[in-house]
């Protein structure tokens, strides 16, 4: 068995940032030609064991905490996984993994699937540092650099329970829009009839989604997405 590169432990974060970014990348890739191809479980499974074998290369104890459930014969990285090399001194992480968001764009040949992964090293005395949750519908509120800091400067947040009108009127004025210009991203589901309807009320535009709302929720942030808001329940 070749003998793995020793890494300094120090600069564990920086570390695990590329080696995530390569996971991510490998499962991206390795899916791609299951891209509109009506098969989203393989795709899945794609992902999933392009992740494995990124973990395997990767100098530490970690376990799955937030993932898939146990599925017989199914594709994915479960909840309890071991992931990494587990080598004697390694540092230990609770990881969150999701190989693909989305996996019915990428079935439909559809954009907007990401593959996720998020870690956080338990400190000492404690035993976790992720938890694992039931998962509940939420609703989201997504916005981008601009929004926020203009709402540093005024010493507030926008807020969830906030009139949608309110909060459409502050993100214009956050980005320097009209609110008839502000365009807001939004899953394609029946409980939103109304939301849809106090947007669009408003004189704001929508942009729906079947699938994949992490991009979607992230779309505010990234320069050029044309989208200044998300929102919505899921």
């Amino acid at each position: 068995m070749p003998r793995l590169p020793k890494q300094n432990y120090h600069d564990i974060e920086r570390i695990i940032e590329m080696d995530f970014l390569r996971a991510t990348e490998a499962a991206a890739l390795n899916s791609l030609k299951w891209l509109g191809r009506g098969d989203k479980e393989a795709a899945d499974a794609a992902a999933s064991d392009a992740i494995r074998g990124m973990f395997d290369l990767m100098n530490i104890c970690g376990e799955v905490v937030i993932g898939e459930g146990i599925k017989d014969n199914a594709p994915g990285i479960f909840k309890g996984e071991q992931l990494g090399t587990w080598l004697p001194g390694t540092p230990q992480f609770d990881i969150a993994i999701d190989p693909i968001d989305g996996t019915t764009n990428i079935s439909k040949g559809a954009p907007n699937s990401i593959s996720c992964i998020a870690a956080a090293s338990p400190e000492e005395g404690v035993k976790v540092a992720l938890r694992d949750v039931p998962s509940f519908y939420m609703t989201k509120l997504s916005y981008g650099p601009r929004v926020i800091q203009y709402m540093q400067r005024r010493g507030d947040n926008l807020k969830l329970e906030a009139p949608i009108p309110e909060t459409l009127a502050i993100v214009a004025r956050a980005v320097d829009k009209r609110v008839q210009d502000i365009v807001v991203m939004m899953l394609d589901r029946p409980r939103h009839k109304e939301m849809v309807d106090e947007i669009r009320g408003a004189g704001a535009s929508l942009r729906m989604i079947g699938d994949g709302d992490i991009a979607a929720a992230m779309a505010p942030a990234i320069p050029d997405s044309g989208v200044d808001l998300y929102m919505g329940i899921g």
